[in-house]
């Protein structure tokens, strides 16, 4: 006989069953399928890692505001929302969520999920990361910025979005990278008689792969290039998603400037040795 909903192992004592039907993770009759018990694996080993900077956010008597960009149906906002506001913090009545998403039906669905469940303190916003950057329906500065999944130049977007809203913490999972894999494609023959590691990119597939590794190192010296401390790990094991990189960026109180310079040389070097010098604006360091 199965389970009923409630004494599924992977549920959180007090968490909303009827938020885990309308995402479609649990069934009608509470039940969990292989592939909505990957997606609830994933959401809450990234919930593991971002429940932690909201609590050092909210212990400084201010509220904690967190942008996810991406958002699509919102799973990872709702379920932080459940389990840090409504589960482990009942009686808080400060913070706010904010969904970014461009597609207006997925907004839309969002709000009145929000409203029929209460979460009083989520907010999505039918907007590009572009314009999300300069809108005036959010503050003019994010506590946190996630990018779960953000495919190619989205993570990157997310980034600029965190750097002009000084976000102190960046949780940020990439997705099929391509635009450096493009221009190191473009520049390859020119890059093959100047240095014999260009050997690392000649055959396409081999462009698609590094372009997807160097697009993430890249990224983390920017973050570094910015002030921020950087670690790298997996979001989950590699059986449950070949997307696997986690990118964990927090920006220290006491910012360490000799590293800073450091890695702004390091990002400026790489990208001129790798013939990347068109994407300097993409990788752009906004600090001095």
């Amino acid at each position: 006989m199965p389970k009923p909903a409630q004494q599924i192992d992977e549920l959180r004592p007090g968490q909303s069953i009827e938020l885990l039907k309308e995402l479609h993770i649990l069934t009608r009759e509470g039940k969990l399928n292989q592939d909505t018990r990957r997606k609830l694996k994933q959401v809450y080993h990234l919930y593991q890692f971002i429940e932690p900077l909201l609590e050092q956010v909210s212990q400084q008597s201010k509220p904690a505001t967190l942008a996810d960009h991406g958002a699509g149906k919102s799973y990872l906002g709702f379920i932080l929302y459940d389990l840090f506001y409504k589960v482990a913090h009942p009686d808080s009545q400060s913070g706010h969520i904010f969904g970014i998403e461009t597609r207006a039906e997925l907004v839309e669905k969002s709000r009145a999920l929000a409203a029929r469940l209460g979460f009083e303190r989520m907010s999505f916003l039918n907007l590009s990361v572009q314009d999300a950057t300069l809108s005036a329906d959010l503050p003019a500065h994010i506590d946190i910025v996630t990018a779960l999944h953000a495919c190619d130049t989205a993570t990157d977007d997310a980034i600029a979005f965190g750097l002009a809203k000084q976000a102190r913490h960046m949780v940020l999972v990439p997705c099929c990278q391509a635009e450096v894999a493009g221009v190191l494609k473009k520049t390859r023959a020119l890059s093959l008689s100047k240095s014999p590691l260009a050997e690392l990119w000649r055959h396409p597939l081999h462009t698609r792969e590094f372009g997807s590794q160097i697009t993430n190192v890249l990224r983390c010296l920017q973050l570094e290039a910015n002030g921020y401390q950087v670690t790298v790990t997996e979001l989950v094991g590699w059986e449950h998603s070949m997307k696997n990189e986690l990118i964990l960026a927090s920006r220290p109180v006491v910012p360490n400037l000799t590293a800073t310079r450091a890695a702004q040389q390091r990002l400026d070097a790489v990208l001129q040795a790798l013939g990347l010098g068109e994407l300097t604006a993409r990788f752009a360091v906004m600090t001095t």
